[in-house]
């Protein structure tokens, strides 16, 4: 017989759309994705909303919005003119064509790729009424068979595995195999796994249990293993035959339905800045298909590539037939529309617009009967070989050999057997659904909503324990379970849930430590993150919608008992009553986080790591030097409980860490030796410098010339004070003197051009709280001033809870531009606190492009001169000597300027004076005489001088007095304002009226500070102008 031609065949790529979720809509998302036709999508930047970019797949599908429910909950499109793309029009599309190709003898594969929560798993499985591809192929499949007729025979066997970790797991086994089964290779066969179970089905019904059992073990495995599902790839395979009796023929198909780990496990910027960026496992399949699909594509578009790494993963050995193999491949993208994941999005698109260029060289797999028999007696040998003969049927090898002629005698036999296995199946089902309808019992909610609702444990009359022990009533596993962890009593119509010990059980969001009555759909959580939920006893269920009861739901109801909150985040904070929808995102974060703290807590305790995290938001109470708030994000503190060593981990870099404490524990589970050298042990890491908290110092006084001293609070990243800082910042001459009151300006535009010296003083820093805690410490102070690339950093103190810092810095502005008098007058200098520990690198100023004056000053607002220094038109020391003779020019025509407008006040004055005494005639002699001596104002005689610049002096000298004292007052103001911002409201609603009462008394204090200056500015600058007019009027 001859082998047929293998056909070319590009990968087929779809992509679909899904609406947005909850927490995008609380988080305020906008959607980038929009598809105007049945093949291109396009995705808008939401930083550069005219970044566009277009890709063009096979098919594209549009199941973002357009749609409603029917009377059978399943989601149908809304209207004649909406673009939504159903469930049935999906399988319509991809699910027939799978079938059409297995009916023809091809291998067919679909792969759904993209980030957690995107949708893949609601595409291949479904939900609810809404069926997936996987289901429905598997349906119609068995729907076309009865419909045959004729000699043929049709044997189709299911199997359905995990990999996770790279490792592999039968779902179909109750049994797990330790390290997992094996992926071994044949010559004929290619890869294959060895040892997995392969159940053959009579109808759809079949497949429909075995899947809710491969559902029931991979969740029983999540919660063992502390593994989310969405961080492994389940792989279903259908194999179907099809036997032409009458023409000693078969045709063979191998259907390989995969649904993928998020995506996002793969991103290089995962693990940003975490020394153990390379580590995890769990990484490996996803990024080892990312190597392979690219390769291939290369190849297609005539590249030279000398290796395709198969052979890196588990996942890649057994998807080598579709990925450039025997088989028709089909590969769905499934895509979040929201701005937030932007990303991600572009990511997967990418992603699925190489795998497009993928071609395959899929063969129709014909075989004689002879042929057929031979292949099955190779099988069998490898088997026996392997010794892996536990999943084999008892008949099989002994009714295979050389003389056999047909598949019947061994399909027969494994029906059979498969039958007997069914019916206790079908009893223990019956069994279970009666329990259902009886007994009150605990369902378990899991963050893949695949896996929720699949694990019942029932609470019969009388007291049953619940924990890890084999003993108990209720067997449990997961973090944080013990042996006897709790336990559940039902005696007349009321059940109550005891801890043991100190045992974790948190109920509606709020621990318990003693008895507590149950009612019916109570949230409660065993252990660090064992969700469930109590279902009741009949009489007390109704209708209710379980679906809002989820995992989403048991988070927020858990961050809501422990004081977290939107209102805590500032998400309210804009002024306007909207929410802030990066607030959302960061309080949506956060709530994500929560349980994953509380997880990697309990393997380090398990594990005797002797840490502890805890969640926090970065810059919750921070501002910019301009008063904005900074941009929040959630970082994981890590404290050393014996050593106080302190860590600040980002989000990404937590994550990182996180799955491979998992990889750790698992071994420790396992009872292999946890020991690693430190440097490769997640829990650890090199001590580092930590940020403890800012201090602002406004500096508009320096605007005016004025001396600036007073005490500020260091705000930690709570908004709670963690040091006082004494501070001092100072105009000066260039020699370094303090700046007298005759220097203060009323206007700031006076030093417009002029050369500006000052000095910033850190004095000391008082009641150190991160000095405290632990006696190893130290702290440094840091800063950065207006253009300054570079910060400035005190040196090193050890020790002293109340250190004397002293360290002053002159800066020089050598022609004050308008920017810079802006800044002074609207910014603040930024101080920071930093904390140190021992054995950490100290913080220290690089300085390669700091430039100095002639007097060793660091120059500030040096943009001019730096341009200039960069075009090389002069050297540094004739840009200070020609910068000298000009200002002190512009010194002496300020002067001659200051003289100029003094006699004309004085003129306008004397002429204001002659009106108001009736005079017409002397004024208008006086007005003659005016216009022939005005000109010469200009140039005054050298014997008024003295006598108007005394007058003018004096004049200033007491308004410069005023606007001292009514800034300092300022000062005091600014620093109660800032005060009465960051205190929030208890959450205690006993306490809130003596809060409501405070805040009330403050604003009130606040109000009569702000009126006791304004009225003492404005007698004081009364009193100046009565006394300068006074001077300046002759005497009558």
């Amino acid at each position: 017989m001859t082998t047929p031609l293998p056909s070319t065949d590009g990968v087929r790529v779809a992509v679909r759309v899904r609406p947005f979720s909850q927490r995008e809509k609380n988080s305020g998302s906008k959607c980038v994705i929009s598809m105007h036709s049945g093949t291109t999508t396009t995705i808008q930047d939401p930083k550069n909303p005219e970044q566009r970019k277009t890709f063009t797949f096979d098919l594209a599908y549009w199941s973002h919005d357009g749609f409603q429910k029917d009377q059978d909950g399943v989601f149908i499109s809304a209207g004649p003119s909406s673009q939504f793309a159903s469930q049935k029009d999906v399988f319509h599309d991809l699910g027939r064509g799978i079938l059409d190709n297995a009916w023809q003898g091809y291998n067919a594969t679909l792969l759904a790729y993209g980030q957690t929560g995107s949708g893949k798993s609601y595409s291949m499985t479904g939900f609810g009424a809404n069926k997936g591809i996987i289901p429905n192929v598997c349906e119609e499949l068995f729907q076309a068979i009865e419909k045959r007729e004729g000699k043929e025979e049709y044997q189709v066997t299911f199997s359905m595995l995990e990999i996770y970790n790279e490792q592999i797991r039968d779902l179909l086994s109750r049994t797990k195999k330790p390290g997992g089964l094996k992926v071994r290779e044949d010559q004929q066969l290619g890869f294959y796994v060895d040892g997995l179970k392969s159940v053959p089905c009579e109808n759809y019904a079949q497949i429909e249990r075995l899947m809710e059992q491969g559902t029931k073990i991979r969740t029983t495995a999540s919660t063992n293993m502390n593994a989310s599902s969405s961080r492994s790839h389940m792989v279903i395979t259908i194999q179907f035959k099809q036997v032409f009796l009458d023409r000693d023929l078969t045709k063979q198909s191998s259907i390989n339905l995969v649904d993928l780990a998020g995506s996002e496990r793969q991103k290089s910027s995962g693990s940003e800045g975490d020394r153990l960026k390379e580590g995890s496992r769990v990484n490996l399949s996803l990024t080892n298909l990312g190597n392979v699909i690219s390769a291939l594509a290369d190849a297609a578009t005539g590249r030279r590539v000398l290796h395709v790494p198969y052979r890196d993963s588990v996942l890649t050995k057994l998807l080598q037939p579709a990925l450039g193999g025997n088989s028709r491949t089909t590969l769905i993208a499934a895509i979040s529309p929201a701005d937030i994941c932007y990303e991600e999005t572009l990511s997967t698109l990418r992603y699925a617009e190489r795998a497009k260029k993928i071609q395959n060289k899929a063969v129709v797999n014909t075989s004689t009967l002879m042929r057929e028999s031979e292949a099955e007696n190779n099988k069998a040998r490898l088997s026996c070989g392997n010794s892996r003969m536990a999943e084999q049927p008892g008949c099989l090898l002994a009714e295979q050999g050389p003389g056999l002629q047909t598949g019947q005698p061994t399909w027969a036999c494994q029906l059979e057997q498969a039958r007997e296995e069914w019916q206790k199946r079908y009893r223990a089902i019956a069994q279970e659904r009666q329990m259902t309808e009886t007994f009150p019992h605990l369902l378990n909610v899991n963050e893949d909503p695949q896996l929720t609702g699949v694990l019942k444990y029932f609470i019969q009359t009388g007291s049953c324990d619940a924990g890890r022990a084999a003993s108990n009533a209720i067997l449990l596993q997961g973090l944080g379970i013990s042996d006897k962890h709790a336990s559940f009593t039902n005696l007349d119509g009321k059940v109550t849930v005891t801890p043991h010990g100190k045992c974790k059980v948190v109920v509606n969001g709020v621990p318990i430590m003693s008895k507590t009555k149950l009612q019916h759909l109570d949230r409660i959580i065993l252990g660090s993150n064992s969700a469930y939920l109590y279902v009741g006893f009949p009489s007390e269920r109704g209708s209710e919608d379980l679906n809002r009861l989820d995992y989403d739901f048991f988070q927020l109801e858990r961050a809501a008992a422990e004081g977290v909150s939107v209102d805590k985040l500032g998400a309210m904070g804009r002024g306007d009553g909207s929410a802030d929808p990066s607030v959302l995102a960061v309080f949506q974060d956060y709530v994500k986080l929560m349980p994953l703290v509380a997880e990697a807590n309990q393997m380090g305790e398990e594990l005797e790591k002797g840490l502890r995290m805890e969640l926090k938001v970065k810059n919750l109470a921070s501002s910019d030097s301009r008063g904005y708030d900074l941009q929040k994000e959630v970082m994981v503190k890590v404290t050393h409980q014996r050593t106080h060593e302190v860590w600040i981990w980002s989000k990404a870099k937590f994550i990182n860490r996180k799955f491979l404490m998992e990889e750790l524990y698992q071994r420790f589970l396992e009872g292999e030796d946890v020991r690693v050298a430190q440097e490769d042990d997640p829990f650890w890491d090199p001590v580092e410098v930590v940020h403890l908290g800012s201090a602002h110092v406004w500096l508009q006084p320096l605007a005016y010339c004025m001396k600036l001293e007073e005490q500020v609070e260091f705000l930690n990243c709570d908004g709670l004070e963690e040091a006082m800082l004494h501070i001092h910042v100072a105009p000066c001459s260039p020699a370094g003197q303090a700046c007298g009151e005759d220097d203060v300006v009323i206007d700031p535009s006076e030093l417009l051009g002029k050369r500006m010296d000052f000095q910033i003083g850190l004095v000391r820093c008082l009641g150190i709280k991160w000095l405290k805690e632990g006696a190893e410490r130290g702290i440094q102070m840091g800063y950065r001033i207006y253009d300054l690339s570079s910060t400035f950093y005190t040196k090193p103190v050890w020790k002293i809870v109340n250190p004397q810092i002293e360290e002053t810095v002159q800066f020089t502005a050598l022609n004050a531009s308008q920017e810079f008098l802006n800044y002074l007058q609207t910014n603040a200098l930024v101080v920071d606190l930093w904390g140190l520990q021992e054995g950490c690198a100290q913080l220290s100023c690089s300085q390669p492009d700091l430039m100095v004056t002639s007097e060793g000053h660091i120059m500030v607002d040096a943009q001019k001169i730096s341009i200039v220094m960069d075009t090389g038109q002069t050297t540094s020391n004739q840009i200070s000597e020609l910068y000298g003779k000009l200002l002190k020019l512009e010194q002496e025509t300020e002067v001659l300027r200051n003289v100029n407008r003094a006699l004309r006040e004085e003129n306008v004055l004397l002429r204001h004076s002659l009106q108001r005494a009736g005079s017409a005639q002397q004024a208008q002699k006086l007005s003659d005489a005016l216009k022939v001596t005005q000109p010469l104002a200009r140039l005054p005689a050298a014997r008024e001088l003295p006598r108007t610049s005394a007058q003018r002096a004096g004049s200033e000298r007491e308004l410069a007095r005023a606007l001292k004292a009514f800034y300092q007052s300022m000062n005091a103001a600014r620093g109660q304002f800032l005060i009465l911002r960051h205190y929030k409201p208890p959450e205690d609603d006993a306490m809130l009226r003596p809060f409501v009462h405070q805040q009330s008394q403050r604003l009130k204090d606040f109000g009569e500070l702000l009126e006791a200056s304004l009225w003492r500015l404005k007698s004081d600058v009364g009193r100046v102008v009565q006394e300068k007019r006074a001077r300046l009027l002759p005497p009558e």
